[in-house]
């Protein structure tokens, strides 16, 4: 008798986000929440929904899901926001990011986890300070009101912060935490190499994929290279020893640039323009490689297919839940979230009260810094790190455990004070944000 275990998962898994969905626009919800929920209630209490044994495909699965989850979100960063906002960005994914891993990492001469090395919490803290692009636009994209600077920073940052902490966990933390220690000056070394050659292979891979695309005028055929790409990327990457997200990200962003760049010079042919100079010969700027039509349905497309591998990854990530092991460490849990959640707050208020005196850094008020603060979820990629931690560890269930326990309370609190501020401080009707 044949097995459907694929067909019984697809359909669990496409139920669940139609009816959060639907439950989310009745009551004017965050349909993460009722996400997390509703794949911890399934996978708990209806075995016979989830079929398959995710912790053994553990892996596959998560190979699978990365690159449609960052996928969706590069194609929203614009070529012309990357330029206006670029120091901003940078702050953001590098410096704000390795601040903070380091001002966590000091913890450890305070003796706050007990057994841990100092080698130990620059992994926990690389592996917490990731945020999730899904779960932040799954709640904020009901509001309007955010000005287009913060859409900016928080689409750029929940790339960029997450390519950072895997270079931080993987090439620093972990080999640090595994072996109990580090060349300092070999390792920095090690980490801008990484992220040279991963910038680098995403470029190539970026304008490769930008002149195939010039062979297509059709939306499906340009969403798929998209999906090809990413997939791609990451593959290579990886192989090479390098950041397979990084250069995902890079590429992307890299073929979306071009094409911007490309949209933005059609649009100028009534007016006056200046001789094409040998780099616009070079790329052929003029045949398109796509339109803001299609890119509206690739956007669209890029989206859901991002949201239905984050609900997979939801689904493993009920498989880790234990209620008893969660109150084992409810202390540490709470600490870790204390912690991480202050060093958020104190990185963002750079733009709140310290932008105007730094030329290259835009500020953006306190009610950006606000939103910029609680906007810092936790998510698919956190509970992908700490599973690659090697089982040998000695406190891979501590991790474990603390890292699950910080996702779900920065989804659920976070998201709950964002989502009560729009709904009863600051009231907005149109629920759009991630929308120019």
């Amino acid at each position: 008798m044949h097995s459907f275990a694929p067909e019984i998962i697809l359909i669990t898994i496409l139920g669940l986000v139609v009816f959060s969905d639907a439950v989310a626009n009745r009551f004017k919800i965050p349909s993460v929440f009722l996400l997390l929920i509703g794949s911890y209630t399934i996978y708990t209490y209806v075995p016979m929904a989830v079929p398959i044994d995710l912790k053994y495909y553990f892996d596959a699965i998560i190979l699978f899901c990365i690159p449609l989850i960052f996928m969706g979100d590069a194609l929203h960063l614009h070529f012309s926001d990357i330029k206006k906002y670029g120091w901003d960005i940078f702050y953001l994914a590098v410096i704000a990011v390795a601040l903070s891993i380091s001002v966590g990492a000091s913890m450890y001469y305070l003796g706050v986890f007990e057994g841990l090395t100092l080698g130990a919490y620059v992994s926990l803290f690389a592996i917490n300070m990731a945020t999730d692009a899904v779960s932040v636009q799954s709640i904020l994209s009901r509001f309007q009101g955010i000005s287009h600077h913060i859409k900016v920073l928080i689409e750029g940052e929940s790339l960029g912060n997450d390519a950072t902490a895997v270079i931080a966990f993987f090439f620093i933390g972990l080999p640090w935490m595994m072996s109990g220690e580090i060349d300092a000056g070999h390792a920095a070394m090690d980490a801008l190499r990484v992220f040279v050659v991963s910038l680098g292979i995403g470029v190539a891979l970026g304008f490769a994929f930008y002149m195939l695309m010039k062979l297509f005028s059709d939306k499906r055929g340009e969403f798929f290279m998209f999906i090809i790409e990413a997939y791609l990327a990451y593959v290579v990457a990886e192989e090479m020893h390098v950041s397979g997200i990084l250069t995902l990200i890079t590429a992307i962003i890299a073929t979306k640039a071009w094409i911007d760049m490309d949209i933005e010079a059609h649009e100028a042919e009534g007016k006056a323009r200046k001789t094409r100079s040998f780099l616009h010969k070079l790329r052929l700027d003029g045949i398109r490689a796509t339109t803001n039509e299609r890119l509206e349905y690739i956007y669209e497309m890029a989206k859901e297919f991002g949201y239905i591998a984050a609900v997979m990854i939801f689904f493993v990530l009920a498989e880790m839940v234990s209620v008893e092991k969660l109150w084992q460490y409810k202390v540490e849990i709470l600490i870790m979230f204390g912690i991480t959640t202050f060093i958020r707050a104190a990185s963002m208020a750079k733009f709140a009260f310290f932008g105007h005196k730094t030329k290259s850094i835009q500020p953006v008020g306190k009610e950006g810094w606000f939103i910029l603060t609680f906007s810092g979820m936790k998510g698919a990629l956190s509970i992908i790190l700490v599973h690659m931690i090697p089982a040998s560890f000695e406190h891979k269930e501590f991790f474990e455990v603390v890292t699950t326990g910080v996702v779900m309370m920065s989804i659920f609190v976070y998201g709950t004070v964002l989502w009560g501020y729009f709904t009863f401080v600051k009231k907005e009707e149109e629920p759009s944000i991630f929308k120019k």
